[in-house]
């Protein structure tokens, strides 16, 4: 393609639940840099171009897709669930990133990118070179969704199993199902120690609606202090795309690519800046 990238296509799932989970891999060299992006978002975001950018500039292999029900991939989203997500990404990296990725995980997708990390552990396969996290909204079906809800947002979803959420970022509701808040509660990471087996740089604006920041101390205590860093932008917002943010998450994503021996300067301190 002109811009340099390949569209390919993964196949998750089987019989009826198959789908076909669209990505766009740019050749480099590795580890490979993988984009997972957020809640009703795609691969085509003003920060996974900016990212794909570098990665051009830089000549490594980068990786972005699109989950079920997103953009260029099959699936309905209201059918989906963290777990359906979580699958799409583990084909995607399996297929195209099996050996150490970078992951940068928006919003959603840094939840997913935990879960990602957490489960190669538990197959005793390697972790990822490292984690940048934009506004991770871990556990966010629970602790950003149910726990703030009224009790007639409750009551809808016991009793109709959907609920139509205004969206700030597109004219269409957010479905929000029951579906999702239940299947949030089994994919929960916040209840208990986090090693993730690499370093993490975290990026949250205090300014932020939807992610509030408190939430980032929240991981941050459940991490281990070696090798995480956490960026507060006191007026940065929950998309951090302004180019100034922009610049912090592009020299949050070439450090976690720099060799590990380079790493090994910062790994003994959390950084708070």
């Amino acid at each position: 393609m002109r811009d340099g990238t390949t569209l390919e296509h993964v196949t998750v799932g089987e019989g009826a639940d198959a789908r076909r989970i669209a990505v766009r891999v740019r050749d480099g060299v590795g580890p490979a840099i993988v984009w997972l992006g957020g809640f009703r978002s795609d691969m085509g975001a003003t920060k996974a171009m900016a990212v794909d950018a570098f990665a051009a500039a830089e000549g490594r292999l980068f990786v972005r897709f699109d989950y079920s029900g997103h953009g260029e991939s099959e699936g309905a989203f209201a059918a989906c669930t963290i777990s359906t997500w979580l699958e799409d990404a583990e084909a995607v990296l399996a297929a195209h990133a099996p050996e150490a990725p970078v992951l940068i995980g928006s919003s959603m997708g840094g939840w997913i990118a935990c879960l990602a990390a957490r489960n190669r552990a538990a197959r005793g396969e390697p972790a990822p070179t490292g984690l940048v996290l934009i506004a991770p909204a871990l556990d966010f079906t629970e602790d950003l969704m149910w726990d703030k809800f009224s009790p007639e947002i409750r009551r809808t979803l016991e009793q109709d199993g959907v609920w139509l959420r205004q969206s700030a970022y597109a004219p269409e509701p957010d479905v929000i199902s029951m579906a999702l808040i239940e299947d949030g509660r089994r994919n929960r990471l916040l209840t208990g120690p986090l090693d993730l087996g690499c370093p993490v740089h975290i990026l949250q604006g205090m300014n932020d609606p939807d992610v509030p920041h408190p939430h980032a101390f929240r991981i941050l205590e459940r991490l281990p202090a070696a090798g995480t860093v956490l960026t507060l932008i006191a007026d940065g917002d929950h998309r951090l795309s302004r180019p100034q943010d922009v610049v912090r998450l592009l020299s949050a994503v070439a450090e976690m690519a720099t060799p590990v021996g380079a790493f090994s300067m910062i790994s003994g301190s959390r950084k708070m800046l």
